[in-house]
């Protein structure tokens, strides 16, 4: 049960330092969540930093001294949200976590310099080695996974691999220039190579296949990837350097235990109470995904599904599409600079407010309209290149409120795709939550994704918190007193009674109009693919030479 503090006793808890901090490196925000180390639900202060990926040279990437800049930005906004509310600024920590998003490429040399601009999950240039890949592994090996990009600069002979010494993910970047130590999550490395469950490191058949692909081209994978760690473990601790650049005014102290990095998959699924199998989640931001816990093995393996791990290492069937709420938020700043140039200036989350709930006055089907939001390619979608689109036919609605819903109803749409196939492996799921911030609105995004799935969607109060909090969750669960005895709770029941309990949960049954209305508008919107495939043909990039 969450804990009331007054402002006297959260101060206290602050310059004890019985806190655990979380930081999760978002795709267009980096949060940051202090909570109480031993009653995590309880937040006793956030901060916040804005940031946003660059399309340079074809490649979606974020500069590397954004992510440092970004990274002290949200510190010394959630230190001055502490001594704000509680008059305590941190001196020390209890325990620390950093999330951020999956997969990608960051390269190093052997003195840890990057080699070549991050390149981020949201990248489909690794068809080719993906295609390979997954013939040779036998599983699904999506394009945004870390070994694909290692693979794909391998068949196009990049002159960085003649210095690469090591790979990893950002969650893992960050939490090595912060402690020293070179690991990783398992849910976060799952993402990065294919796991094995009896082990929670990665598959040594897989491996040493991989190996012989690669010839001796480049060092041995074992050697280029970061160690594997199941939630729980010791990760390494905040070194002198690390705090001085966590928080360049040297207040912070050195020393703080950290659990191991995640992916925000896993905070995902922390955040939202979803380790144990037959749960799920979806997380709705830049990109879109569905988190399902397996009880069994898929039966076939399948291009809409790629397999990763709770970060306790259990099996997870993900559903990953690359676009989501970007074009929405897009469409909101578009009317709420019309309302500023009509001076009615209106603040940014009361436009996208308004708009959302306008969508529950649109008709349930969207009114004959289509919105793909699909500003990057879409593998589940076939797509190489995305362009978004809204198409209406002559006899469709073109109200707003049913515009507002297609524009929702295409941030689930390819998801929706996907989750056809889990359904078609008859995955059984007792519970699916939903976080992120397409969430915060009430009873808007939570209730069209239950008609989408045809199955009850909750939320969580923690939801606008999200991974940022389910990392911190993480980093307590390290310092548990379990832990420290060698003889800690499994992950699930840790989140149960320690977490969880009597915790407000909002739960949003499907509408069987909404169902019927999301299944005509899917049907619809899977044969008009074709036109977006076209559009991405036939108009290209702003600049592109013909």
């Amino acid at each position: 049960m969450t804990m009331t503090l007054d402002d006297s006793a959260a101060g206290r808890a602050i310059a004890e330092a019985r806190t655990a901090l979380g930081i999760e490196f978002g795709s267009t925000r980096i949060k940051a969540c202090l909570v109480l180390l031993d009653d995590p639900a309880t937040v006793l202060a956030v901060g916040g930093h804005e940031w946003e990926n660059a399309f340079t040279d074809r490649i979606w990437t974020y500069p590397d001294e954004a992510i440092w800049s970004g990274l002290q930005a949200a510190y010394a906004d959630m230190a001055a949200d502490a001594e704000r509310r509680h008059g305590v600024r941190p001196e020390s920590l209890g325990a620390v976590g950093v999330s951020a998003m999956m997969h990608g490429y960051l390269a190093f040399d052997a003195d840890g310099e990057l080699l070549v601009p991050f390149r981020t999950w949201r990248n489909t240039t690794t068809g080719a080695a993906a295609t390979e890949l997954s013939a040779l592994l036998g599983v699904n090996l999506p394009l945004r996974w870390s070994i694909a990009h290692l693979h794909q600069a391998l068949l196009d002979d990049e002159p960085h691999l003649a210095r690469l010494h090591s790979i990893n993910t950002l969650a893992g970047y960050v939490h090595r220039r912060l402690t020293g130590r070179t690991v990783l999550g398992v849910g976060d490395a799952s993402g990065m190579f294919p796991i094995d469950p009896a082990t929670a490191g990665y598959d040594a058949e897989l491996v040493a296949r991989y190996d012989r692909l690669a010839d001796g081209r480049i060092p041995a994978l074992c050697s280029l990837l970061p160690a594997s760690l199941p939630a729980g473990e010791d990760a390494g601790a905040l070194t002198a350097e690390g705090a001085a650049l966590l928080d360049p005014t040297g207040a912070l102290r050195p020393g703080a235990p950290f659990c191991p990095p995640e992916g925000d998959a896993g905070t995902g699924m922390v955040a939202t109470n979803s380790v144990a199998p037959r749960t799920g989640n979806v997380s709705a931001g830049t990109s879109v995904f569905a988190m399902v816990v397996l009880e069994r093995p898929l039966a076939e393996v399948h291009d809409e599904l790629d397999v990763v791990t709770t970060p306790a290492g259990d099996p997870v069937a993900m559903v990953h599409c690359n676009n989501g709420a970007s074009e929405l938020a897009a469409w909101a700043a578009l009317f709420g600079r019309f309302a500023a140039a009509a001076g009615v200036p209106l603040d940014a989350d009361l436009v996208f407010e308004t708009l959302l709930r306008e969508a529950l006055e649109g008709e349930a089907d969207a009114g004959g309209l289509l919105a793909y939001n699909q500003l990057a390619g879409e593998p589940i979608a076939g797509l190489a290149e995305g362009r978004p689109l809204v198409v209406r036919t002559p006899d469709s609605s073109f109200t707003l409120g049913s515009f507002m819903r297609a524009q929702l109803y295409g941030v689930f749409g390819t998801l929706a795709l996907g989750m056809c196939v889990l359904a078609r492996e008859g995955v059984a799921l007792d519970r699916m939550f939903g976080h992120g911030g397409v969430f915060r609105t009430a009873g808007v995004a939570q209730r069209f994704l239950a008609g989408a799935l045809d199955a009850p969607v909750s939320i969580a109060h923690t939801a606008s918190e999200g991974g940022a909090w389910g990392i911190a969750v993480l980093a307590a669960y390290a310092r548990s007193a379990g832990a420290r005895s060698g003889d800690a709770l499994p992950l699930a029941d840790y989140l149960e009674t320690h977490v969880f309990r009597g915790f407000a949960v909002d739960t949003a049954e499907p509408d069987p109009a909404d169902v019927a209305g999301f299944a005509a508008y899917l049907d619809r919107y899977e044969a008009g693919l074709a036109a977006e495939r076209a559009a991405a043909s036939a108009v290209p990039l702003r600049g592109a030479s013909e």
